[in-house]
């Protein structure tokens, strides 16, 4: 057997793609007999049918859907060999997209990135703030380099750097409910009043809303900054991120009714970015600098307030 070669596989590949050969050598922008012959050729030197000629449209054979399973696998590391060459070749980035997720505490995250930057000047930090999956979607549909938001850690396309944890705080203002807040709060109990959430910025969002009271009146705004200010004016009441909140719950502006029904949450903090794409030095840069000064954010990320009732979920 005599060894294929790139070029063949190619050609193979668009033909299983689009259907026949004359739409394939379009997409390639070859001639229909280069295609059909270097198809042709690749069967010979296999001795296998990859394809069935009869109809109207060329299909798999048995062996061919076999066969082309590894060849998608084969080109598709070909083409990370030639980004990563590009990237290469080119030396380090011109630009590097970092996208912020909502539960980012922005301090400490800009501090770090500030201090990296300042060290990188021919690089330019495009930075960009999307919400709930909105981070995941600018990821996924290779957007950003990086992001630096919670994650779907059953999703194997992203690699991370854990940065801490964030603790999200059901509260309310004083005198928003017209009884005790303490821990026993119902979701029926609340249904009568407005609650707040943050907009997926997500072209698809690809999850259900989190703690959401089932027929209880919403709004919704961009951010959790304008989340607490409705929240702090009695106008809706919602979860917001421990660290933006710590001196509001020590004077009493806002209230805990974190207990039994209404738990909290502590969500993981990480900076991702993809797994199978070649990355520039910059960004490779980056990475290693946010896992070597990962320790510094986790003071700011905060902890679930304790109740009687029902005691924290430690961030610590």
């Amino acid at each position: 057997m005599s060894n294929f070669t790139l070029h063949e596989l190619q050609c193979f590949d668009a033909v299983v793609s689009e259907g026949g050969f004359q739409a394939a050598a379009e997409r390639l922008h070859r001639s229909h007999p280069s295609v059909f012959a270097a198809v042709a050729k690749l069967e010979r030197q296999l001795g296998l049918t990859l394809l069935d000629r009869s109809g109207y449209r060329v299909r798999l054979t048995g062996t061919g859907q076999a066969f082309h399973r590894k060849v998608r696998l084969l080109l598709h590391e070909g083409e990370e060999l030639r980004l990563y060459a590009a990237q290469l070749a080119m030396g380090e980035e011109a630009e590097l997209r970092v996208v912020l997720g909502d539960l980012c505490p922005l301090p400490p995250v800009l501090a770090l990135l500030g201090r990296f930057f300042a060290q990188h000047p021919q690089t330019r930090l495009h930075l960009q703030f999307e919400t709930v999956t909105g981070p995941w979607e600018r990821l996924l549909e290779d957007e950003a380099d990086l992001i630096v938001h919670r994650l779907p850690r059953s999703d194997v396309r992203m690699e991370w750097v854990d940065l801490g944890r964030v603790a999200l705080v059901p509260v309310v203002a004083p005198g928003f409910l017209p009884f005790p807040p303490d821990t026993d709060i119902t979701p029926q109990r609340m249904q009568a009043f407005t609650q707040c959430i943050v907009r997926d910025s997500a072209r698809h969002p690809s999850e259900q809303g989190h703690f959401l009271v089932e027929g209880a009146p919403r709004c919704s705004v961009p951010d959790h900054l304008m989340k607490k200010e409705l929240i702090l004016h009695g106008m809706a009441w919602g979860h917001l991120p421990r660290f933006m909140i710590e001196s509001e719950l020590r004077d009493g502006s806002l209230l805990s009714i974190a207990g039994q029904h209404f738990p909290g949450v502590v969500e993981e903090l990480s900076a991702a970015r993809l797994r199978d794409r070649p990355h520039g030095p910059v960004t490779d840069q980056l990475w290693d600098f946010l896992a070597r000064h990962a320790p510094v954010l986790r003071p700011a990320l905060g902890r679930m307030p304790r109740t009687k009732a029902a005691p924290a979920r430690s961030s610590d």
